[in-house]
């Protein structure tokens, strides 16, 4: 049982929301109101029955808290209760009823009975739920049946302040959900309503969709082949930007994933969620040239291929003017409601995602988004157009205020709705008068590639939501998730979460010492210092830097080793450490350098000091799988960081033309590797083996296994096509920290372009980097073909081993 000083530090973070009044759409223009009030009216209609619901929520509670199955009863609440978004409510159960229940928790939704459960299990009962893949849940602290904590008075009731709480980016089914299957799809969807998602992305499986589509357009399987991508890169080929590459698809791929959608949607409808379908962006295959020729089809240029290959670039766009983009657009909507049902009205389609327009002229522009608009309503006569506001930032110069109004007012105001994907760096609704009238959600972008690596930005995170949708006209609708992959930082994505249902900035310090309370079920001084630690640095990111992992460990520089003269354009100014030999341990010593280098925003110093706070209390928390996982990645961090600045080290003593300080600091930074991959090892959430084997999981033959093996060792190395002399330009663009991925991939990539820089010292010769090129390429390319098993199980230690590199490199 909890002791009631930890019960209040729990509740502190929580009586602050309950004193404040909370807000809804009321101060949007006019004709938003109108248009989303019109809009949640229709979804609401389209929800199963409360029963349905209810059974729904029970059927989660029994999968993550079986023991407990009677202790709460579940309603759907009455209208009137709630105001337009959506709350939850949570009070006792009379003690004379008989059934077991102690709590009643009722919501608009079941997704807001589930929000309204975490809610209670974390803020009365000190549990946490995070991914299994970032240390799982805490359950430990939660009473036994018949000793829950009870609510004062009569209950406490939670509003969203605006209606959806939104999740996914249209790459993350590629960089994080392409293995999966029904058991881990259902586990992410309870993941989901805990957290009050109620607007989810489901693009699962709708390849098979389109081959049904356009085998209405005399389109056969075989003109298919070269027109979707593998199944780790799906992602950019529904978005053309490849084709072909990783392919073909199968027909039991096909197969397995429109059935999967299928269970994807009855879940997530079940619990009262709107799932966001795709619709048609123009996409289409080389053959429908020669079917169409009449149509307007343009060729795309490329877009990352090395010398413009053919075989995977530049793939065929349908003028969304053409009438044929029409027939197709409507034919792929009425197709999926045909396979699926009337489950929503609202679609995401991005055509210009990393494609500008053939013309800039806003005539043109407001053409196309009519056009592209049509073909969704005339599938579904309510579709609403979501799409991911990403091209404003990636494309700034193209897309200038004439250009923005021209897609933004192309479609009725209502018919749109746009994420502001980087809203937590860079803001699009202050730039462009919220969004030109158009709502929009406030989205944390946060993650590219899936890289692993510790950061964000938690002040942006509690306070940006709620000043967007305070501002004057404010026309925000949402907040949300929209990170390329997931499974890493538990800590901002559980406070995102709650940004769906706090009205007001959240104060982070309580907060924090809640939040490590929770996770690990206990309340220690050295942890609480630690996380105010990591607060104020790795979490407090306020640089404007899209922070996306480069280390040198996971993304080695691929040119000419020669120290540059300025800073790196993108990363502003930065400082490096130097190592100095002291009894051969690494000590910092802060230097200055011009040298380009990754992303560092904070004091290496104080994190490491964050570290050395977290052992300290790791005597007490050996059974903690949260605390075990936040340790490896916070030594992880540490050691990577270091890792950079033996990598300059190296860069400097090849300059200076000295072989021994070259050679010594070689070999320190292959040290670091293999010791970070032993650490990695010694815990589940960080093998290779995992991803690999999950990849094989989906095959039925050795074709498909080869393939999909293929697959996933290609997206996380070298990514796309390559030369035998030039990388892939998406090399390590989804790098990973995994244990085996170190040993076997990294490794050898350093200790090969080591032993050229030191054979060019001892020969007196210029970098053979064609020769570097050539040897690591191949290296490479066998890897990615390779079919040897890695670890799925954990080895050794966590703590031990932290506690032996924490004294090996920083004592």
């Amino acid at each position: 049982m909890m002791r009631a000083p930890d019960r209040l530090r729990l509740l502190a973070p929580l009586l602050l929301l309950l004193l404040l009044p909370s807000s809804s759409l009321s101060s949007s223009p006019p004709d938003v109101r109108e248009s989303v009030g019109e809009l949640l009216r229709r979804l609401e209609n389209k929800r199963p029955s409360s029963s349905v619901q209810v059974a729904a929520a029970h059927a989660l509670l029994l999968r993550l808290l079986p023991t407990h199955h009677s202790s709460f009863r579940f309603e759907i609440i009455p209208k009137g209760i709630c105001k337009q978004n959506g709350c939850f409510h949570i009070s006792n159960v009379n003690s004379s009823n008989s059934d077991g229940a102690e709590i009643l928790i009722r919501g608009t939704t079941a997704v807001e009975i589930s929000s309204g459960l975490h809610w209670y299990l974390k803020y009365w009962c000190g549990a946490h739920i995070s991914w299994d893949k970032t240390g799982g849940v805490q359950l430990a602290s939660v009473p036994p049946p018949g000793s829950l904590a009870r609510v004062d008075g009569e209950g406490v009731k939670v509003e969203r302040p605006v209606p959806w709480s939104y999740y996914q980016n249209v790459v993350t089914s590629s960089y994080s959900y392409v293995w999966w299957d029904w058991r881990r799809w259902e586990k992410e969807i309870d993941w989901m309503a805990l957290q009050g998602i109620n607007l989810p992305l489901a693009f699962t499986g709708q390849e098979a969709i389109w081959k049904k589509v356009f085998k209405g357009f005399n389109v056969s399987s075989d003109d298919l082949n070269d027109f979707f991508g593998g199944p780790a890169f799906l992602a950019w080929a529904r978005m053309g930007n490849l084709h072909g590459w990783g392919g073909p698809l199968s027909q039991n791929w096909l197969n397995q994933q429109l059935l999967l959608q299928k269970q994807i949607l009855s879940h997530m409808v079940e619990l009262g969620m709107t799932p966001v379908l795709p619709s048609f962006s123009g996409n289409v295959p080389a053959v429908f040239r020669k079917l169409f020729p009449s149509a307007s089809i343009t060729r795309l240029g490329d877009w990352n291929t090395v010398d413009g290959d053919l075989r995977w670039c530049c793939t065929y766009l349908l003028d969304p003017k053409d009438p044929l983009f029409v027939q197709v657009g409507e034919a792929f909507i009425k197709q999926q409601i045909e396979e699926f049902g009337d489950v929503t009205d609202i679609y995401n389609c991005d055509t210009f995602n990393e494609n500008s327009p053939p013309t800039d002229d806003p005539k043109y522009i407001s053409l196309l988004g009519a056009a592209v608009y049509k073909a969704m309503s005339k599938g579904d006569k309510d579709a609403v157009w979501l799409m991911q506001g990403w091209l404003f930032s990636s494309d700034a110069a193209f897309w200038r205020p004439p250009q923005m109004k021209a897609l933004l007012h192309s479609v009725p105001i209502g018919k749109m709705i746009v994420l502001d994907l980087f809203a937590d760096v860079k803001p699009i609704w202050i730039q462009s008068s919220q969004f030109y009238g158009v709502p929009y959600v406030w989205c944390m972008l946060h993650n590219f590639g899936g890289n692993l690596e510790m950061y964000g930005i938690l002040d942006m995170i509690s306070s940006g939501p709620n000043d967007a949708r305070l501002s004057k006209n404010s026309t925000m609708v949402g907040v949300g998730m929209c990170m390329e992959g997931i499974e890493h930082n538990p800590v901002v994505y559980e406070l995102m979460s709650e940004m769906g249902f706090r009205s007001q900035k959240v104060e982070l310090k309580e907060w924090l010492k809640s939040y490590s309370l929770r996770r690990y079920g206990q309340a220690f001084p050295q942890i609480e210092a630690a996380w105010n630690i990591l607060y104020h640095t790795i979490y407090n990111c306020t640089d404007g830097v899209a922070d996306h992992n480069r280390d040198y460990i996971v993304q080695f520089p691929d040119s000419v080793p020669i120290l540059q003269d300025s800073q790196s354009s993108n990363e502003g100014p930065s400082r490096r450490f130097s190592v100095v030999d002291k009894n051969h341990r690494f000590s910092f010593r802060e230097t200055s350098s011009s040298m380009p280098r990754p992303h560092l925003w904070y004091s290496t110093e104080e994190v490491i000091n964050a570290l050395k706070l977290f052992l300290d209390a790791g005597d007490n928390l050996t059974r903690s799988a949260t605390y075990r996982y936040d340790l490896v990645d916070l030594a992880r961090q540490v050691l990577s960081k270091l890792g950079n600045q033996v990598y300059l080290d190296v860069m400097t003593a090849y300059q200076e033309k000295d072989a021994k300080a070259l050679n010594f600091h070689s070999q320190k930074f292959l040290d670091l590797i293999e010791d970070i991959d032993e650490l990695l090892a010694s815990n589940n959430n960080f093998l290779l083996g995992t991803w690999l084997e999950s990849a094989k999981s989906l095959a039925v033959s050795d074709s498909e296994r080869r393939q999909y093996q293929w697959n996933a060792r290609t997206q996380v190395t070298m990514w796309y096509d390559n030369t035998k002399t030039n990388q892939s330009r998406l090399h390590d663009y989804a790098n990973k920290f995994w244990s085996g991925l170190l040993r076997s991939y990294y490794l050898p990539r350093a200790s090969t372009y080591f032993s050229y820089l030191s054979r060019s010292l001892q020969q007196n010769t210029d970098f053979a980097l064609e020769k570097w090129r050539m040897d690591w390429i191949s290296y490479s390319n066998n890897w990615q073909a390779g079919t040897e098993v890695y670890a799925t199980e954990a080895a050794g230690n966590s703590i031990a081993i932290s506690k032996a590199l924490l004294e090996k490199y920083f004592s």
